[in-house]
C-alpha cells in the first residue's frame, strides 16, 4: 500500500537557518516594490466580488485542491472564506465536491500568494482567520529565499491580523516560521506538536496516516499590538 508511506522533507538543514533572521531583518527594513501583475488584480477583485463587506473574512493561504477551504467555510458559515492558489489544475481537482454541494460563503482563485497578500494589505483589508497549512518546504539549505517566512513578502502576512495558524511536518520549518513571525511582530510566539483527528488537507491525512509528527503554530495577532515596521515592507 502506497498511501501511508509519506517521508518527512529529507534536508541536511538540522536547525533554524542561519542566514535566516539576517535575511527577516532586511525584508523587514526595505520596501518590496515588485509590481503587481494585473492577472493577480484581477484575482483579488474577483475574490471579493461575493463578499457583502461585513462578513469576517478568512484565508486559506495555498489551499491546494481546496478540501481545507471547504472544511473552513462549513465551519465558520457566517464568514467569507478565500481559498487561494497558483495551480488552475489543483483548484480543479476539489473531489468528491460537486458544485451544488459547496457552501456558498466561500469562493476560490487562481493568483500568486506574493501579489494576493500585498493587495489584501494595500486594500486595507483584515482577516478573522488566517491559514498556511503545509506549504511547501524547500528543504534544501539553497532555498531559504523560496520559503515564506524568508521571502520579501513575509513581513505582509501578520499585517492581516487575525488568528494565523501555520501546519507543516518538517520541524524546522515551524521553528524558522515562529522565529520570523516573531521578529516582524515583536512578540513571543509558540509552536507544538499536535494531532489531526480531523484533516484539513489531503497532505495533513496523508502525513497523519504515515505516523509522522505534526506540527502548527496558532498566533492572534490582533491580541496585543504587533510592533511591525510599517514603513519597511511597503
Amino acid at each position: 500500500m502506497s498511501y501511508a508511506n509519506s517521508r518527512i522533507p529529507e534536508s541536511a538543514q538540522a536547525g533554524v537557518h542561519e542566514q535566516l533572521l539576517r535575511r527577516v531583518q532586511r525584508h523587514l527594513a526595505e520596501p518590496f516594490r515588485k509590481p503587481c501583475l494585473d492577472y493577480n488584480r484581477e484575482a483579488f477583485e474577483a475574490s471579493l466580488a461575493g463578499w457583502d463587506r461585513s462578513a469576517p473574512l478568512i484565508l486559506d493561504a495555498g489551499c491546494g485542491v481546496g478540501h481545507s477551504t471547504i472544511q473552513l467555510a462549513r465551519a465558520f458559515p457566517d464568514h467569507w472564506v478565500i481559498g487561494v492558489d497558483q495551480s488552475e489544475d489543483r483548484l480543479k481537482r476539489r473531489k468528491p465536491y460537486p458544485d451544488a454541494l459547496l457552501p456558498k460563503n466561500m469562493v476560490f482563485v487562481r493568483a500568486d500568494l506574493v501579489d494576493y497578500w500585498r493587495l489584501m494589505s494595500d486594500a486595507g483589508l483584515r482577516l478573522a482567520r488566517h491559514y498556511i497549512l503545509y506549504p511547501n518546504p524547500w528543504p534544501k539549505i539553497g532555498h531559504l529565499a523560496r520559503r515564506w517566512h524568508a521571502h520579501p513578502v513575509f513581513p505582509f502576512v501578520p499585517r492581516l491580523g487575525g488568528v494565523l495558524e501555520c501546519r507543516t511536518n518538517w520541524r524546522v520549518y515551524i521553528e524558522e516560521f515562529v522565529c520570523a513571525l516573531g521578529l516582524a511582530t515583536g512578540r513571543d510566539i509558540a509552536w507544538e506538536a499536535f494531532e489531526a483527528p480531523a484533516p484539513l488537507t489531503p497532505f495533513e491525512r496523508k502525513y497523519r496516516d504515515s505516523g509522522q509528527t505534526l506540527f502548527r503554530l496558532v498566533c492572534d495577532l490582533d491580541a496585543q499590538a504587533c510592533a511591525l515596521q510599517e514603513d519597511g515592507a511597503r
